[in-house]
């Protein structure tokens, strides 16, 4: 085969994933080309125009520390910010912000452009060109050939798109683009396991349509950071959202049209996602369940189009506005652009290695919703970390694979490669075993020394990042330091602030532990220059101090665990052969191939008893050798 061109990596695809992907690689030193249907829809959003909210705006923040663009993306051009769970404890708190999407897509078309080594194109890819085991490029419509020393596919859901409306349905990708049909035949092709999955999105409609008085108002908040570590929050004008809810007489409508929903007719066959169900589905669901939120929300600020949270349907229009009036607030809508379904071509992430390279090809990177995900959070985690790896493959380097114990991106890749899915994936808080430990605040301080290693956090970002851990350092230090003793006026400040009187001398680090006490009230006690302490320093010391019980007993657990990720298991090891193992376990420990015990042990219907039998073939193995 004769190449047209060549680079070191090939991106397909330029929506979240693709766009991280492309952006490591190019600051990474490689020469990177990102391939799009379409250059009027780089970065879209072709769902909900916001990012963020639990687990996801933890994944963000993880993204910025690194080094990735996300962050900083949403910081430039949110139009409403808020901190969500904040009457829960520090584990929990996310961020989320609502988006001006064609402001987001512009700045990320605009930044994909002035970045060294990289190339924008439109263009399709149609095939995956490899050589024995290793991918050597990819071959485009126009039947041109461009070599490549990796290939990363971010299609996110353009793999055989198929879009429903009602009983109507036809090839399509999200919002009427283009679909991608012969690059999933060349996946095939390759001998890669495809699932089909689904996914859905609300009408759009014109807010001056809407009758705000009968809905709830939800405003912005005056936040001084953002998603970015990097930069402060710019402030911005914000705009409000709005809460309304569905009626007795909207589930009524969907009852007597299931017929029409391709959902229940049979027409859609591929999976849906579990938490962001169809209204057709929640009605159908939860038959005593009253009403349903729906959440009215801006897409920019140059535009009138609201989006309809919630309210996700792929029954036929007419019937979407016969339902819409029956909601307080809507009852004189216009439908912009109606919901519809989308069925669409998924990768088996098993087929995959930790560093999202595939097992089959050397050299194939997958990333985003291709890889069973659902979100651009997600996506853009994962682009990250396959435009890392690549990088790091090409340069002879050990890849990066993120800890469940380091970061929640690598709880969500650690699921996927080692449990699958059969369904979209969602991350959730609920997921991490580690989360006091794994906060959004502190993504920083366990990820920003690896970002600047591999080479997307600049000196100058890094220097400042010393300067804050040094601040910290020093406060924590001045608390453990200072004593206060007591003394009549101590206890009578306290009995002011209605505390409990001191019985013996404390450090001031101890008794900043008093859930009530906060570095403010401790300067009373204390001689402490607040005013000249950094917000977010402050904020780090108070944290780390009050849960230092919490925080001490997680990391003693994190401890046990890297003790079996240590175990690491050669790739040739042949499972069938271990006849000690449960059938289920040999099947499915031949189909993940675990690098270490630690991801053996997490493999549905790997028992504790064949983790054992495991350990001890492992041993024998180590001592044969030695």
């Amino acid at each position: 085969m004769g190449f047209a061109q060549s680079y070191d990596v090939v991106v397909i695809g330029a929506g979240h994933a693709g766009c991280e992907a492309a952006v490591a690689t190019a600051k990474m030193g490689l020469r990177t080309l990102l391939l799009t249907l379409s250059l009027d829809n780089v970065g879209l959003m072709p769902c909900n125009p916001s990012i963020g909210g639990a687990a996801k705006g933890q994944l963000v923040r993880e993204i910025d520390a690194l080094g990735g663009v996300m962050g900083i993306g949403v910081d430039q051009n949110y139009i409403q910010i808020r901190m969500l769970n904040t009457s829960k404890g520090p584990a929990v708190h996310a961020l989320r912000a609502q988006v001006d999407k064609i402001a987001y897509m512009r700045w990320m078309k605009r930044l994909l452009e002035a970045t060294p080594n990289l190339d924008l194109k439109q263009g399709v890819a149609t095939k995956i060109l490899t050589q024995g085991e290793r991918v050597v490029g990819v071959r485009l419509k126009t039947e041109i050939d461009i070599a490549a020393q990796a290939v990363i596919v971010a299609t996110g859901t353009y793999l055989r798109g198929l879009v429903h409306y009602g009983l109507v349905h036809y090839s399509s990708g999200p919002q009427g683009q283009h679909p991608s049909v012969e690059l999933a035949h060349s996946l095939l092709e390759l001998g890669f396991e495809l699932q089909r999955f689904k996914t859905g999105t609300p009408p759009r409609i014109h807010g001056d349509t809407v009758n705000y008085s009968k809905t709830t108002e939800m405003p912005g908040e005056e936040l001084r950071r953002g998603f970015s570590f990097r930069a402060p929050l710019p402030q911005r004008r914000q705009v409000s959202c709005w809460l309304t809810w569905t009626t007795q007489e909207t589930h009524e409508i969907i009852r007597r049209n299931l017929d029409k929903a391709p959902m229940y007719t049979g027409e859609i066959t591929g999976i849906g996602p579990r938490y962001c169900p169809s209204l057709e589905a929640k009605v159908y669901e939860f038959p005593d369940k009253p009403s349903h939120q729906i959440f009215i929300e801006p897409e920019g600020l140059d535009t009138r189009e609201m989006y309809l949270a919630g309210f996700s349907t792929s029954l036929p229009e007419d019937i979407q506005i016969e339902m819409i009036r029956t909601v307080p607030g809507l009852e004189n809508v216009k439908i912009m652009r109606p919901g519809y379904a989308i069925e669409y071509d998924a990768l088996n992430p098993l087929d995959l290695k930790p560093n999202l390279e595939t097992k089959a090809i050397r050299g194939l990177f997958c990333a985003g919703q291709i890889n069973g995900t659902s979100g651009y959070e997600e996506a853009a985690a994962q682009g990250l970390m396959a435009g890392i790896n690549a990088a790091l493959m090409i340069k002879g380097a050990e890849p990066l694979v993120l800890k469940r114990s380091q970061a929640y991106i690598g709880v969500l890749i650690d699921d996927l490669v080692t449990k699958g899915t059969r369904e979209p994936y969602r991350l959730l808080t609920a997921k991490a075993e580690y989360r006091l430990l794994l906060r959004q605040d502190n993504a920083d301080l366990r990820l920003t020394e690896l970002g600047h290693q591999i080479g997307l956090i600049s000196d100058t970002e890094y220097a400042a990042f010393l300067r804050k851990k040094e601040s910290i350092d020093k406060l924590l230090a001045k608390l453990r330091a200072e004593t206060i003793q007591p003394s009549p006026a101590v206890n009578e400040k306290l009995a002011g602030f209605g505390q409990a009187p001191l019985q013996r001398a404390v450090s001031a680090e101890v008794f900043l532990r008093r859930p009530e006490i906060n570095l403010s009230l401790l300067s009373e006690f204390v001689e402490l220059e607040t005013e000249e302490i950094d917000p977010e320093v402050a904020e780090q010391v108070e944290l780390q101090v009050k849960y230092s019980g919490y925080i001490e007993r997680q990391q003693e657990q994190v401890e046990r665990f890297l003790k079996l990720e240590a175990k690491k298991i050669p790739p040739d090891l042949q499972y069938e052969s271990l006849h000690g193992l449960s059938s289920e376990a040999r099947e499915k420990l031949a189909r993940v191939r675990p690098e270490s015990l630690g991801q053996a042990a997490r493999i549905s219907g790997v028992s504790p008893a064949d983790i054992n039998y495991l350990a001890i073939i492992l041993e024998q193995r180590r001592r044969g050798k030695a």
